[in-house]
């Protein structure tokens, strides 16, 4: 076994850090710990609080990414190449950016308040709507139903029209075509859609602490901020992958012999003419546009300038930002590098251990930030205590967490450059690692680059594991935000949201949002 499979074997066992972390918190003091935090009371109301958030959120990401989906792409819909972008926009918002602007419009003493007093007009006060359960189902649903909606453009793009006449020629009609042969073909969309939006949500820990909802992620939080004794944080963070996994094995088994063959359309379906419901067709997607994407951006601006106003200008952020892109950009680098033996075992010695050992690496994507971050302290506060509160920790984190980012664009390039050029390239005396420095990266350079960008993005937006292994006085824009956020202070908090939002939405529309809407056959009309 040549020096690839070792390295990917060791880059699998680094990624599982986190999990070997929860078993050995599990069986210390013999797991009566454990069994003290797991059957208490406290456990009980956050696993019904975060229970009931995920399956709310779930269902209404899914019955709103269904109808947005379906407008955009089957129907006769005025402007719905726009509208399907614009659609797909809330993504680039992270959570507690999301939290911070709905809070600061809906909630007490926000605008629609004061002007509900200067109007005499108590009906609009809608401050509910930005606390507790309604606050985080609100802010969660609207800005992550595009993971479902994005899926499911590409799957209805896809379906094969002719089904659908075949349905309608022997006496179905409309609706019942729709939910007996388009709703089974796109169901494999919908499923790992509703998964990526589950996961999410018990994930989330910005926008439930700004909206002040307490699930098991604000709870590991401050239990690990207010105690000595971190025992109870890493209960609490068990029971929260076990959830995590528990939602990940009912979608495969809801899905297990559900998925049918992919049978690329021949031709695209003539638009269904929406005639009198126009009009409220076009009323539902501006009031998601509006609320998911036109609200915020327009709360974000006028808090900035107001900012300006009050004396806190750009520069003050300066630092954050530089720290953001350089701890980001390491991440990025360093996850690129790391995917590459992974990738070039599974791409070009397939087997059961290499498929193994790719989808190991996959791990920490599946772990919530806050779970990573412990288990990175743990470790270095016992075993490593050089790196305790160091950029490289921080690092390592966001390595874990989105690795399997870089790692799938690496793989997807691999798997598309043919091995007849590397043959060539060895029978001419090459060496293995020769070929690979001078044939294959420079030919897989956009996959690299694609995957870089991914972690990038994503690693400035992460925020629980940033608040706990930044260094000291080291600040992020995404610790900005959530600074003057939570203390409802925000002018300090509009400026970082500002440049969170300016460095990610063009890369994110660029790589994730541009991809999922293309049209292979040409546009959607």
């Amino acid at each position: 076994m040549g020096p690839t499979p070792w390295l990917a074997c060791a880059v699998a066992a680094a990624v599982t850090l986190p999990l070997v972390y929860l078993v050995v918190r599990a069986g210390a003091g013999g797991g009566a710990g454990f069994v003290r935090a797991v059957v208490s009371d406290l456990t009980a109301r956050l696993l019904g609080r975060t229970l009931l958030l995920t399956l709310a959120v779930g269902g209404a990401s899914l019955a709103l990414a269904l109808p947005v989906a379906w407008l955009v792409v089957r129907t006769d819909l005025p402007g719905r190449r726009t509208w399907a972008v614009l659609a797909a926009l809330p993504l680039v918002f992270p959570s507690y950016v999301a939290a911070f602007t709905w809070v600061a419009f809906f909630g007490v003493g926000g605008y629609l308040d004061r002007w509900a007093l200067a109007l005499g007009a108590p009906w609009l006060d809608l401050s509910w709507l930005a606390e507790g359960f309604p606050g985080a189902l609100a802010v969660l649903t609207l800005f992550s139903y595009p993971y479902i909606y994005l899926l499911l453009v590409a799957a209805l793009r896809d379906v094969d029209p002719a089904l659908e006449e075949s349905a309608r020629s022997l006496g179905c009609g409309r609706w019942r075509t729709f939910l007996r042969v388009t709703v089974p073909q796109v169901r494999p969309a919908l499923s790992a859609g509703t998964l990526l939006v589950v996961l999410y949500t018990l994930s989330d820990f910005g926008a439930v602490s700004i909206v002040r909802y307490n699930t098991f992620t604000l709870a590991i939080y401050n239990a690990y901020r207010g105690l000595f004794d971190r025992s109870v944080a890493a209960s609490l963070a068990i029971v929260l992958v076990l959830l995590t996994v528990g939602f990940i094995a009912l979608e495969a088994f809801l899905s297990r012999g559900q998925r049918p063959g992919r049978v690329r359309a021949a031709r695209r379906s003539r638009p269904v003419p929406l005639g009198p419901w126009r009009a409220p067709a076009t009323a539902l997607l501006t009031l998601v546009v509006g609320s998911g994407l036109a609200l915020p951006v327009a709360v974000v601006i006028s808090w900035v300038v107001r900012a300006v106003a009050l004396g806190n200008p750009l520069g003050r952020v300066g630092g954050a930002l530089l720290a953001s892109v350089q701890v980001s950009l390491l991440a990025a680098v360093a996850a690129v590098v790391l995917s590459l033996p992974a990738a070039l075992w599974s791409v070009r010695q397939p087997g059961t251990l290499s498929h193994l050992v790719e989808r190991v690496t996959h791990a920490g994507y599946a772990l919530p930030g806050l779970v990573v971050a412990l288990a990175l302290v743990f470790f270095a506060t016992r075993t490593l205590m050089p790196l305790y509160q160091t950029t490289t920790l921080l690092v390592a984190a966001y390595v874990i967490r989105f690795l399997p980012e870089a790692l799938a664009a690496t793989r997807s390039s691999l798997a598309s450059l043919s091995p007849v050029f590397e043959e060539a390239a060895r029978s001419l005396g090459r060496t293995r690692g020769q070929v690979t420095r001078q044939l294959v990266l420079p030919l897989i350079r956009p996959g690299l680059l694609a995957g870089g960008g991914l972690v990038f993005l994503t690693a400035m937006k992460e925020l629980p594991a940033t608040l706990i292994l930044r260094p000291t006085g080291m600040e992020t824009l995404a610790t900005r935000v959530w600074s003057g956020a939570s203390e409802a202070i925000w002018s300090l908090a509009a400026v970082p949201s500002l440049l969170l939002l300016l460095a990610s939405a063009p890369p994110m529309y660029l790589l994730v949002i541009r991809p999922a809407l293309a049209d292979r056959r040409g546009g959607a009309g």
